[in-house]
């Protein structure tokens, strides 16, 4: 809620972004490196083997480019915008609903791919993607890219996986006989109503959503209603990873959207989860490592942008986040992501995710509603308004 509020009133610069935005000027060659880097990452991106020795692609980084890795974790993209606009890192794991937000705010600067020699080994379908290029220009460099999952407890739902969002936003019987109120959760970020908007374009055809990133006022306020009822079945508004994996553990929490993180996490412990893609269809989300704006250490940023094009992080990121590479390469011979790893992770579903973006006021249907509006209208329904 607070990382909501402190960049509410940053919005309004992108209530019209239309992807005209001047190129700052672009670092034209690589010196020395600087001897650190801090990045803002969502948590399990950049791992140094302290939480399993396995999974570790900072410290060999470190050993061979001298640049100590500092690393802050935001738990949504709102918090990353935050934390960009107060200055002080050099580099953000950032989202397609932060992404546009931070070319238009100028917190970032254009990637100079000709000093990134891994370029040319990025998926097609992520080289130029729009979250990360605006006019031709690179503000970024593609890292992994995932969907946003149904987690549920195999215990209250047996070898029938739910099939449906439904048992997240109406109040329903489970098949253990319970209630679901009480039980589930909903994401703690205003992108989250994109979800509900997903779920209206099957469930309330009549409202003619065509895309739940672009909703006219009828759409929008549908969409809230929908979150409304939600607010009266939540347990807990989750944004925290580690939060929520303590809840299906320990608090009773049986459904809630999640990463394949979290479940692949639990997995491993030994708790009662899965996950599954229901039939309404899912968002997601293309994470694009961004340079600050007056990065301090540019050349130890751009080591570490050539460094996650590596098909070993790439392979290694994937196999404990549950994502898919941005280097297709890195889906063969990883030990720790196999080769059914990518295909076990979504690789071939793509084009089946509604990625993450920024709602803007002018979109391809004429006049939207735009982010600064899900921002605090989304306040208001965690708050029971």
């Amino acid at each position: 809620m607070k990382s909501i509020l402190k960049t509410c009133t940053a919005l309004t610069m992108v209530a019209t972004f239309t992807g005209q935005v001047a190129a700052q000027e672009m670092l034209q060659s690589l010196g020395a490196g600087e001897g650190e880097v801090s990045i803002v990452a969502w948590a399990g991106y950049i791992e140094r083997g302290e939480t399993d020795p396995n999974y570790d692609w900072v410290t060999k980084f470190e050993a061979d480019s001298g640049c100590k890795v500092t690393v802050k974790t935001a738990n949504t993209s709102d918090e990353m915008v935050a934390l960009m606009n107060e200055g002080g890192f050099d580099l953000v794991t950032a989202s397609g609903d932060a992404s546009l937000r931070l070319i238009a705010g100028k917190r970032v600067q254009p990637i100079n791919t000709a000093l990134i020699p891994s370029w040319s080994t990025i998926d097609p379908r992520l080289e130029s993607a729009a979250w990360h290029t605006v006019d031709g220009v690179h503000y970024g460099t593609p890292y992994v890219w995932g969907a946003n999952v149904l987690m549920y407890n195999t215990d209250v739902f047996g070898d029938k996986p739910p099939t449906s969002w439904n048992v997240v936003f109406e109040e329903t019987t489970l098949p253990d006989g319970k209630s679901n109120k009480g039980r589930v959760q909903a994401y703690d970020g205003p992108i989250y109503v994109a979800d509900a908007a997903l779920y209206l374009m099957k469930h309330k055809p009549e409202l003619g959503i065509t895309d739940p990133y672009a909703l006219n006022e009828d759409q929008y306020k549908a969409a809230l209603d929908l979150l409304r009822v939600q607010r009266t079945l939540v347990g807990r508004y989750w944004h925290d990873a580690f939060i929520q994996m303590d809840d299906f553990k320990n608090e009773g929490v049986v459904a809630s959207s999640s990463w394949p993180f979290m479940v692949n996490v639990l997995k491993a412990e030994g708790a009662k989860v899965a996950s599954t893609f229901p039939e309404e269809g899912i968002t997601g989300w293309a994470d694009t490592t961004m340079l600050h704006a007056e990065s301090a250490h540019p050349n130890c940023a751009y080591m570490w942008m050539e460094h996650s094009l590596s098909p070993k992080v790439q392979g290694d990121v994937s196999a404990w986040f549950g994502t898919v590479p941005s280097v297709p390469a890195a889906c063969k011979g990883n030990e720790l992501l196999t080769d059914e790893g990518c295909a076990t992770n979504g690789y071939e579903n793509f084009d089946k995710i509604r990625f993450w973006r920024t709602p803007t006021a002018k979109c391809e249907a004429g006049e939207c509603v735009p982010y600064y509006r899900w921002v605090s209208d989304y306040v208001g329904v965690i708050g029971g308004r």
